[in-house]
């Protein structure tokens, strides 16, 4: 892939016409949303009737209608996007990116802030969000729009007389200073998130920083470096937190606290197990009818397979692999090398949420809190989705004509 984008700038001068829309990754998109909502109905009915937390007045439907609203707007929301010019959003990565810093770090502004878990991640307006879903897409287009340009960096030259000189010279040559603006962004950002306690979002940022740079044709010797330190930093940080510390003891044996927080896992596997090859049944699953907390959020993936059985969620899983394979394609055949790194940074992020979500209901992950795109309760979130494949399909309408 790296090869393919950086080609893309010695190609011949092309004409660019505003096209139609990618229908192989919109029809996926479509089909997955939909599905997404028909597992929701069927596995938040049950928590949303007891209604427990005393949120849904005991309406059964109340998880469905209110993910089927957002749904609407974000396909509207996504329709909107796909009819821009996306080339409009390289001049305001880094506004963009500002002002996801200042909103990340407002969630810590008595008033505005939503604390949940012992963590404070979430604002309050206009509706409860995570300013960090703004992040993620303000990394994704300022890592784009900089390294889009990276052929016409001019190599920075220092005095060649001096220690100090020669020395930044070298570091200029192995490609060490091209970076420095990258890990200044990207440290900021971890920093951020480190006060929010939100290890799940820090992954995700890195997993996204990375694939643009290595995308971008980085040399394969930094991520190797940079493997080691943020190998050698997590690792630091997982011992030397105490809430990061339990939940690796917790995922290492959740049968410690088979009624406490090691419930959530427990009734996960169990739920897995008991659908067998072919599941229960579309509405069948037992563990939705509270003895698997949340069922509606982010092990939702669970009920999926005690209904659906492995055949099933095997099914479901093909259709996110297509669509991020998909993605991956027209990521090639982007017109310009800020579109193809745009949609490397979205099917990216996209496919380590779905990879991570599904690890952690297997719990061959830690509980990271990461949702299932699509599938799991939480508008915001369903909107925020929905409008990154809408910029995706923006980037797919400005067809070549060679």
């Amino acid at each position: 892939m790296p090869k393919a984008l950086k080609t893309k700038r010695n190609r011949p001068k092309q004409q660019r016409v505003q096209g139609q829309v990618d229908m192989p990754f919109l029809l996926l998109t479509i089909l997955l949303v939909v599905i997404g909502l028909v597992m929701l109905l069927s596995a938040s009915f049950p928590t949303a009737w007891y209604d427990i937390k005393d949120v849904t007045n005991n309406d059964a439907f109340y998880y469905f209608k209110r993910q089927a609203v957002y749904a609407l707007l974000g396909f509207a929301v996504m329709y909107l996007i796909s009819k821009l010019n996306y080339r409009g959003l390289e001049g305001l990565a880094i506004y963009i990116l500002i002002a996801a810093f200042i909103l990340m770090l407002a969630v810590k502004i008595p008033g505005l802030g939503i604390t949940a878990g012992g963590a404070t991640r979430w604002l309050k307006y206009p509706v409860q969000w995570q300013p960090s879903e703004l992040g993620k897409m303000g990394l994704i287009l300022f890592f784009a729009s900089r390294l889009s340009k990276r052929e016409d960096r001019v190599p920075l030259r220092f005095n060649q007389r001096t220690v100090m000189g020669r020395f930044l010279n070298l570091l200029e040559r192995s490609g060490f200073i091209e970076l420095i603006p990258y890990m200044i962004v990207l440290v900021i950002m971890i920093a951020i998130l480190a006060v929010q306690h939100h290890m799940s979002a820090t992954i995700q940022m890195v997993v996204i920083a990375a694939a643009i740079l290595f995308a971008a044709g980085i040399s394969i010797r930094w991520f190797i470096i940079g493997g080691v330190v943020v190998g050698g930093a997590l690792g630091y940080m997982i011992m030397g937190t105490d809430y990061m510390t339990d939940r690796v003891k917790l995922w290492r044996d959740p049968w410690s606290e088979p009624l406490g927080r090691g419930l959530q896992a427990i009734q996960s596997l169990m739920a897995i197990g008991s659908g067998g090859l072919f599941g229960l049944g579309l509405g069948a699953s037992r563990q939705k009818f509270l003895y698997l907390p949340e069922p509606q959020n982010d092990f939702i993936f669970a009920i999926v397979c005690e209904e659906l059985g492995l055949i099933g969620a095997m099914l479901i899983l093909a259709l996110f692999a297509l669509l991020i394979i998909r993605g991956y394609w027209l990521a090639l055949r982007a017109r310009d090398r800020f579109g193809s790194l745009v949609v490397v940074g979205i099917m990216t992020l996209f496919a380590f949420q779905v990879f991570a979500n599904v690890a952690v209901v297997t719990n061959l992950f830690p509980v990271t809190g990461i949702s299932l795109p699509f599938f799991s309760s939480g508008g915001t979130a369903l909107v925020i989705q929905m409008a990154e494949m809408g910029l995706v399909l923006s980037i797919t309408r400005q067809n070549p004509i060679t």
